[in-house]
This record gives C-alpha cells, structure tokens and sequence, in this order.
C-alpha cells in the first residue's frame, strides 16, 4: 500500500500494531538487553534519562523564575522541562485515543524542545545569526542533531579515510526511525518550507541530512507524519494554556482587562501577527475569546487562595480537555475508528479551537513577554549569546567542554569548527550560559 494512502505505513512488513517492521529499525542495529518491552519503550526511556532532557530544568518557558511575579508569592513558573513533560502528558493520551503507540507520541513530546538553547527563543535568534556561513540555528534542527549525534549513548564504527583504523562516531540515542521521524515538526531543510521557502523554520542542518534521509524513508516529502501532528498540537495546547495560567499566576495578566476594548484589540493584533491562520478576521478572533469567557469555568478573577489556585488549574484542566477533545472528535469523524498512525491520517483540528488557542497564546504574549521589564531582560540575554558564542569561537579549543572540544578539532573548515561551538552553547542552561561568560 502506498504511503500516501490512507492506511499506507510506508516500507517493510505490516505488524498488527498499526506499525510496520522499518518503524522500528535504528540507524545502527543493536540487540535488546531486555526482553519484554517494545521498541518504542525504549526510546521513551533514553529520551527520558537523557542529560538533554534534565537540562531543560534550567532553561525558561516564558516567565523567568529568577524574575518573579507582582504577588510575592512563590508562583513556581514552568520551565522547559516542565513544559514538555506536560506536552508529553497531553499528547501521549490525546495519541493513544486515536490509536497511536502512546509511548512513540510521548517520546517525541519529550524530545521536541531538546535542541533549544539557552533563553529559548530569544537565545535562538542569535545563534541563528551567528551561525549563518554554516546553515543557521533553528531549535527543533538542534533536536535532532541532538538525538542522532550529540547526546552521548551509542556509538558506531565508521572507516577511517586512507585506509587507517576505524574512527568510533556517535549516534546519539539511536531512536527507532518512527521516534526520529515523529519528533520532527519540520522535515524539510532550510528553505525548503512546502508553501513557504522564506520562513525561518525547519527541521534539518546539512550535515545531518544523511540520519534525516534514512528517518524519512518512505515518507511523503515535506509531510509530518500522524504522530509528530499530535505532537504538535500537544504542544501548542500545553505552552498555550500554562502560559496564560504562569502568568496569572505571577500577577501578570489581569483577568478583568479582557474586558476592555483597547486590551483586546492588541491581543487580537497580536494574535493575527504571530499565532492565527493568515487573514484571519479580527471577529473571529473576537468570538473565540467570547466563547472562552462564557464557560462557567473562566477566571474572571484570581487570587492567591487555595480556592483562587484550585479554580484556576481547574480552567487549565478544562481548557486542555476543550482542545484535545475537539481534535479528537474531528479526527475521529473524518477517518472512523481505525487505529490511525504515521501517514494514514491527518489530524483534524477544528478552526474555532485552532484560534482559541492563538488568542491564549497571544494574551501570555501581550502581558507577560511584552512588559518592558521582560523586554530589557530579553536585550540582556541577546547580548551574553552573541558575546559568549565570539568568545568561545575566539578561544576554542579552550573554553569549549571535553566533548564539545573533540568536535571542534575534528572538523575540517571553519564551518564545522563554528558548529561545534554552536552546538556547545545550544547545550548549556540559561544560567550556565551567564556564567560562562563572565569566567
């Protein structure tokens, strides 16, 4: 069966799980030391011990720890580790409803923010200049470099050029090609973008485009596949909704300002800049927070309270059931009640849920990201990235970490040597990046 079909799975035998025997496959054959658990269970458990996945505990979501809120209180914001075990928590069941192997959609969950280097997003930007001449920065690329190369835990020979001993290199995790592939939000190299060549989002860098090729064997190119789509909106469920509880929490978003025309009318600004479907109309974006506000469960107010903080996880709670529920019922209505994995289906998200969740995103935008305090704080972190990635690519060999170090004397150009030092920053913590600079 073609895998562009409904059903097709793409190459290798059909199993009963809904997988075929070449999802399973790892780039480098290796024997279970453990008889009893699937393949997909082991790669939850490598992602889940993995150094990479520890380290988000040090790298901020969207409110900085360190910045604290207007209450006083100790709010306890999300890191990124947090963050992606709650993605990994909303997308395992969202995926097993719909037939999923749970355990391949929550390894993909926890992997999916790995390669984000320190201050997130922000941090990203400058790298992404910064590496430029040697194919740019993007986060989710940076993952799956991390999971095939940098996270040290299986390792291969390769013939070394001239006949001379065999050179050990890393695979990194050496996940099933179904993990790396369901991990992947943008399987496409830079510039290669389906509908837009310009944007700055992709899934690849050049040297790692011999794992990627073999990750999406068969697959339809420029296409995620079903479980990397739960992934997705696991994600965007998760971020959207714990922001805007982070922040309110914080004493930073006021509930009653949705009220207010002004304070809507930038949020909604916002959301059709950054979040919604291009062309979306003010009014729809409109209808979607009213909808929101209606439910009887809304925080029209909040305080420090144990009720205060009881109703608000309770609109988290009802928020996320709102948005996983909606793609289920729509993806279920469309395709039946198939086992549905890989490239045998599309997930179905409703529009009206699809901006509800850009209007979430957009008041944790408005509220927390753009306050001028948070914007300064942001300008800071720019500058110790740009300074941090000069001077270690100044210094280096020296400065650079034993592994880190290895790489950068075993490349060959000044591309690779830049890469190396790239990748050394992308694996340090927001707070060991600061550090490393004033050493």
């Amino acid at each position: 069966m073609d895998a562009n079909q409904p059903g097709g799975n793409g190459p290798g035998a059909p199993r009963t799980d809904g997988y075929r025997d070449a999802d399973i496959e790892r780039y480098v054959p290796e024997p279970d030391k453990r008889p009893g658990r699937t393949a997909f269970q082991r790669d939850r458990a490598r992602v889940l011990h993995s150094a990479a996945l520890r380290r988000l505990a040090g790298k901020t979501q969207v409110v900085d720890p360190e910045a604290g809120g207007t209450s006083g209180a100790d709010t306890s914001p999300r890191t990124r580790l947090t963050h992606s075990l709650e993605c990994a928590q909303v997308g395992r069941e969202l995926g097993a409803a719909l037939g999923c192997d749970p355990d391949l959609v929550e390894t993909a969950c926890l992997a999916h923010d790995l390669g984000h280097p320190p201050f997130g997003h922000n941090g990203e930007m400058v790298l992404d200049e910064f590496a430029a001449h040697c194919g740019g920065f993007e986060g989710n690329a940076q993952s799956l470099r991390l999971l095939t190369r940098i996270e040290p835990k299986r390792f291969t020979e390769v013939a070394a050029a001239g006949g001379g001993e065999p050179a050990l290199v890393s695979v990194g995790l050496n996940l099933t090609r179904a993990a790396l592939d369901a991990a992947t939000k943008y399987p496409w190299p830079r510039g290669s973008h389906p509908a837009d060549p310009g944007s700055r989002k992709f899934g690849v860098y050049p040297d790692d485009l011999p794992v990627f090729t073999w990750a999406r064997e068969g697959a339809p190119e420029g296409r995620t596949c079903f479980e990397a789509q739960v992934m997705d909106w696991a994600d965007d469920v998760a971020y959207s909704v714990h922001d805007v509880e982070d922040g309110l929490q914080a004493g930073h978003i006021d509930p009653r300002a949705l009220a207010s025309r002004p304070d809507r009318d930038t949020v909604f600004a916002c959301a059709a800049d950054r979040y919604a479907p291009a062309g979306t109309d003010p009014e729809e974006l409109s209808a979607a927070l009213d909808r929101l506000l209606a439910q009887p469960w809304w925080p029209h107010r909040h305080d420090d309270s144990a009720l205060g903080q009881a109703r608000l996880k309770d609109a988290a709670s009802q928020l996320i059931g709102r948005f996983c529920l909606a793609a289920e019922t729509a993806t279920r209505r469309r395709y039946g009640t198939a086992r549905l994995t890989r490239y045998g289906a599309e997930l179905v998200v409703p529009r009206e849920q699809r901006l509800e969740c850009a209007v979430l995103k957009a008041v944790a935008d408005r509220y927390v990201m753009q306050r001028a305090a948070q914007e300064r704080r942001r300008a800071e972190q720019r500058v110790v990235i740009r300074e941090l990635a000069e001077t270690l690519l100044a210094r280096a060999p020296d400065g650079l970490d034993p592994q880190f170090r290895s790489l950068f004397l075993a490349a060959t150009d000044d591309a690779g040597r830049c890469r190396a030092v790239v990748d050394q920053i992308a694996s340090l913590t927001d707070a060991a990046a600061t550090y490393r600079l004033r050493r």
